[in-house]
């Protein structure tokens, strides 16, 4: 096992260049666009998708690959994870997405310091993120235990699909969530929005949990 110091580092970077990814590919697209929201949110998935590959296959090794305070919950909820260092592990994740906010609007030319007013509510919003981390950690344990090598590809296509399945186009990830509302472009969520959206995706994540520990448990001979 690598050394907490450089797997609290693959998360912070893990995690820097999906946010980076995410806020950086919407203003690319929605710029390219010419006002077809298809087509941006297009652009915007296929880089997502993309990047969570690459991510997760190259510092997947180093730190579990998480990048998502949901997922370090759970891996610590199995006892995979002390207290300690799953706390340290979501406080990088927090502080690698909004460096990669605002690395993403350094690239693009944007003021650093924003908040989204971008309006993201409703029942329909919020059952789609507990929806989207639903299906994310069940993509993520069953991948797992089926062939830990596709995890990789799995998460990738899988937050593919998810940004057209869901009405809120997948956040599926509280630190993703609180970093895109400091960013008031394609991508962003109004701050007022970004707790219920949280809550939600808590919510699915610990009923996948659930799900999966009587789901994946081996079969009795």
């Amino acid at each position: 096992m690598y050394s907490l110091d450089r797997r609290l580092f693959a998360e912070f970077a893990g995690t820097l260049l999906l946010l980076a990814t995410v806020v950086g590919s919407g203003i690319m697209a929605e710029s390219l666009a010419g006002g077809n929201a298809a087509v941006a949110l297009l652009g915007n998935t296929l880089a997502t998708g993309a990047m969570l590959v690459v991510l997760i296959t190259m510092l997947g090794p180093v730190s579990g690959a998480h990048f998502n305070p949901a997922v370090t919950l759970l891996i610590a909820a199995k006892r995979q994870l002390s207290v300690a260092e799953a706390l340290a592990y979501m406080v990088v994740q927090v502080a690698g997405a909004v460096s990669g906010v605002w690395l993403a609007h350094v690239m693009f030319g944007e003021e650093i310091m924003q908040v989204s007013l971008k309006m993201r509510t409703g029942p329909g919003q919020w059952l789609s993120e507990g929806v989207a981390t639903f299906g994310l950690i069940l993509t993520i344990f069953a991948t797992h235990r089926a062939r830990p090598d596709f995890v990789p590809v799995a998460v990738g296509l899988y937050i593919t699909a998810a940004y057209w399945f869901t009405a809120s186009t997948s956040f599926a990830n509280p630190a993703v969530t609180f970093a895109r509302s400091l960013s008031d472009t394609f991508a962003g969520i109004r701050p007022v929005d970004a707790p219920a959206f949280m809550a939600a995706q808590i919510a699915g994540a610990l009923l996948a949990l659930v799900i999966c520990t009587w789901f994946l448990k081996p079969a009795e001979a």
